[in-house]
């Protein structure tokens, strides 16, 4: 990608890919400052903050470039956490990682990085940037098992104009070979996995410290009693395990899998086997949406893929834009455990559309409901 600036600001996060992004960048002849940003309190035993920024010294330090450090905690808390616990209270799954890249990292600490004298934000993502007829255009990542475009959908199409990602057109064992050769001390730093706050404690250890038990009945569609649930936030769609029902069998003896959630009576809907056909659905609805090319005509079906979760493969559907701010998707091929809260997202090959909050299904049941029954949007 060609940059404007002469200054390029890395958002250095202690990990490889950022490191190499620093390192490309350098290479290219910019003026580069390393920025790490904290989003979460340094004192929580659980949070790697504090050993992240000792592992971005020493790679600032190795390619002789300074190093900025800004935290963004109490932005991170008002803008990103006090979302995550109200979904959950409603009795849906959100995705912080969406919009801490909507919020903190491409608004936020973009901001930042203009104030350090950059027009230009360089992170590690594994996506690409081009540019389109009508302004720069998100793709996918070159590498299909770290590809983050889905992630990056909901950040303004503008942001974009000011962002670079340098490693978009690698794959991760290339980026793992640019920084041994480099002699970067995290070269073989293992990759962070789950959701940055929680770190590596049980998410039911983390989410009970903000929320409270609400017990209730765990039942079949039929309404048939299996056991007692410890709340609707502690479940997920799709999910096998945990339900503690794993005696009371019937059909087939197969596993209990949560189909659905009744927010208004509190009560968890199971279902044996995952292949039951209350585990799927072939329509949805989605809002809050953000486009990253041209929106569609209203009311016109067009062809395209989707994915509703993190490594998804596309699946082919066909959209419309019913209103202003409400997308439906059809899928030819049913979808397991299409959840609200989560994120469908819009493709055309490797160029991502746009995409929005998923807020309900149908073609088997609307999975969190005042009842759960069958349904048709």
């Amino acid at each position: 990608m060609s940059v404007s600036s002469s200054r390029v600001v890395v958002g250095l996060s202690g990990g490889v890919d950022s490191a190499v992004s620093a390192l490309l960048a350098v290479r290219a002849g910019y003026e580069v400052h390393g920025l790490f940003m904290a989003n979460w309190d340094d004192e929580d035993a659980h949070c790697s903050v504090a050993e992240d920024f000792q592992d971005a010294r020493a790679v600032a330090r190795e390619l002789g470039i300074p190093l900025h450090r800004v935290s963004f905690a109490a932005e991170y808390r008002t803008r990103v956490f006090e979302n995550f616990l109200a979904e959950y209270r409603a009795g849906r799954t959100p995705n912080p990682d969406v919009l801490c890249n909507r919020e903190i990292k491409f608004g936020r600490c973009l901001e930042h990085a203009r104030r350090l004298g950059a027009d230009i934000l360089a992170t590690g993502h594994y996506a690409r940037l081009q540019r389109g007829p009508g302004g720069m255009e998100l793709h996918r990542g070159s590498d299909p098992d770290k590809d983050q475009s889905y992630f990056l959908h909901a950040v303004p199409r503008a942001a974009f104009e000011r962002v670079w990602f340098p490693v978009g057109e690698l794959v991760k064992t290339e980026v793992r070979a640019l920084a041994r050769a480099a002699g970067l001390p995290v070269f073989d730093k293992p990759d962070s996995t789950g959701i940055c706050f929680i770190g590596e404690r049980p998410f039911r250890e983390f989410l009970a410290g903000y929320l409270p038990e609400s017990p209730g009945p765990i039942e079949t569609p039929e309404g048939a009693r299996l056991g007692t649930h410890r709340g609707l936030a502690f479940y997920t769609l799709g999910q096998r395990g945990g339900l503690e029902i794993g005696g009371r069998r019937g059909g087939a003896g197969e596993p209990w899998y949560v189909a659905a959630k009744d927010v208004a009576g509190n009560r968890l809907i199971a279902v044996q086997g995952p292949d039951h056909p209350l585990l799927t659905s072939r329509r949805l609805r989605a809002s809050t949406l953000n486009w990253l090319t041209e929106p569609p005509a209203r009311g016109e079906d067009f062809a395209a893929e989707a994915r509703v979760r993190h490594r998804q493969e596309t699946e082919p559907c066909s959209a419309r834009l019913a209103a202003a701010d409400l997308l439906e998707i059809d899928f030819p091929r049913a979808q397991r455990a299409v959840t609200p809260g989560q994120f469908a997202v819009l493709y055309r090959g490797s160029l991502c559309l746009g995409g929005g909050i998923i807020e309900s299904t149908a073609g088997a049941v609307n999975h969190v409901v005042g009842q759960a029954t069958s349904a048709t949007l």
